[in-house]
């Protein structure tokens, strides 16, 4: 190779070299589900993320949150592409577990977030404490039953590590500390509106004597309050998640209280951890973020309203 054409090519593969280095890194982001204002909520977040860290990030996820072959897909795209990095909120802790190891053995750092995964593969995990928030629900049930009752659970699906470990937190809390507060029943919504109702009406008509419900989701949260606004019946509610409607009748008294995430935190963090992966900052393998319990009492408190209203156009608006 003559020296010139030596020069020339060592001097193209020095601009290549350095354009990938400037190229902004790109991360995707893979929510369980589009329709709830709780995704929409981390999609923001993530957003919010990639603007303060210049970092692109492709948001894609099913329609459903029970689609979790679709999910599957979309992370396998994701991977085939060679994105820089992977945040995903895990429809089935064990479906989505072969998933995520190709993505890692393909050298993508995967960041795991709202839902647990049944693998120890991944580079870290963002996530409500929900556990916990189950035995903050569980306590607020014993507190406005004064102790005596029985309560149903409108539960949101078998294989999903949220839902369940707040369902778990729930009931071990009325055990340990309400034992005279019976769970007499307890029915899958399956996240989905229509069918959280029905199974809520299901409940109230097998034990007419029901004292109160808890919902594990937001989906099963508005089931559960259209089915006691439906018939007009004095059962307590303690739900999950919010939205503009739940946040209407818990002032309206149909809903009682509400336990509420961060999603734009979860969001926000989720991305953020990947840039800290990139830029090889230090941080945590697991970041449990702290619940709150929402009730009319402290629903217009300043550090609720803004958790519970971030500005989603500001970050959605064009997208």
């Amino acid at each position: 190779m003559p020296a010139s054409t030596r020069r020339a090519f060592l001097a193209s593969a020095s601009l290549l070299s350095a354009c990938r280095r400037d190229a902004k890194k790109i991360i995707g982001v893979v929510p369980q589900g589009q329709s709830h204002l709780f995704w929409q909520t981390v999609h923001a977040g993530a957003v919010a993320a990639s603007r303060d860290a210049n970092v692109d990030v492709i948001w894609n996820g099913p329609a459903t949150e029970t689609d979790y072959s679709t999910q599957i897909q979309i992370v396998d795209a994701l991977i085939n592409r060679r994105v820089d990095a992977i945040a995903l909120a895990p429809i089935d802790r064990k479906s989505m577990v072969a998933v995520v190891e190709r993505a890692v053995k393909a050298g993508i750092p995967v960041i795991i977030f709202d839902s647990g995964i049944e693998t120890e593969s991944y580079t870290a995990k963002v996530a409500t404490d929900n556990y916990a928030a189950g035995r903050v629900a569980g306590k607020r049930m014993a507190e406005i039953l004064k102790g005596k009752g029985s309560v149903a659970i409108v539960a949101v699906r078998p294989g999903v590590a949220s839902t369940i470990a707040r369902e778990q937190g729930f009931e071990e809390e009325l055990k340990e500390n309400a034992p005279g507060i019976a769970v007499v029943d307890k029915r899958f919504g399956l996240a989905d509106y229509a069918k959280s109702l029905a199974v809520s009406e299901n409940m109230l008509t097998a034990h007419p004597q029901l004292n109160a419900l808890f919902a594990s989701n937001e989906s099963s949260t508005v089931g559960a309050a259209q089915a006691l606004k439906g018939r007009g019946a004095k059962v307590k509610l303690v739900g999950f998640d919010w939205s503009p409607s739940l946040l209407e009748d818990l002032r309206t008294g149909v809903i009682d209280s509400l336990v509420v995430q961060h999603p734009f935190k979860m969001g926000y963090e989720s991305v953020m951890t990947a840039v800290k992966k990139f830029r090889g900052e230090s941080f945590e393998k697991v970041n449990n973020l702290p619940p709150r319990l929402v009730t009319l009492e402290n629903l217009n408190a300043p550090d609720v309203q803004e958790q519970l209203n971030p500005d989603l156009k500001k970050y959605l608006g064009g997208a």
